[in-house]
């Protein structure tokens, strides 16, 4: 019998832990296992998730390409208007027959102008609002989801 030190009790016959090398190899292979599979999983979401996110920003390069081609023609149309009423205005301004006729013919081209540009711009700014919605939308659609999918998980 032997005695622990501050114990007024006695271990008798205590068998000492015996070490197995087969049940080790068996758990480091478990383990193993184990680590294996869970490292293929965390890969094949993480290729899952690049996969979709690569999907989103093609498909935001696709809007964007798309409302780019809307957004210049916009442009264009604005630019050839203001080209077709200024010779339009040049003619009018060559046919004036007296000084102020020819001043209220400018001061009605400018005002015509100053409101076809305010037109113009608020057309503009409206397709350019459109336009980053539509462009964001994958990828925010996209975001939202690996949100959802991590809260799940």
């Amino acid at each position: 019998m032997s005695k622990i030190p501050g114990k007024t009790e006695t271990i008798e016959n205590a068998e000492s832990a015996t070490f197995e090398p087969s049940k080790a190899t068996e758990l480091v292979r478990a383990v193993a296992e184990q680590g294996v599979e869970q490292a293929k999983e965390a890969f094949s979401r993480l290729q899952s998730d690049a996969e979709t996110t690569q999907q989103a920003f093609e498909s935001s390069f696709e809007v964007a390409k798309t409302t780019r081609a809307a957004v210049s023609l916009k442009t264009i149309a604005a630019l050839r208007a203001s080209a077709e009423a200024g010779f339009a205005h040049l003619e009018a301004l060559v046919a004036a027959k007296s000084p102020s006729e020819f001043f209220e013919l400018q001061a009605a081209f400018v005002n015509k102008q100053i409101d076809a540009s305010i037109e113009q711009a608020k057309s503009l700014q409206a397709a350019m609002l459109r336009a980053r919605e539509d462009v964001s939308k994958p990828i925010k659609d996209a975001f939202e989801k690996a949100l959802k999918d991590l809260k799940a998980a």
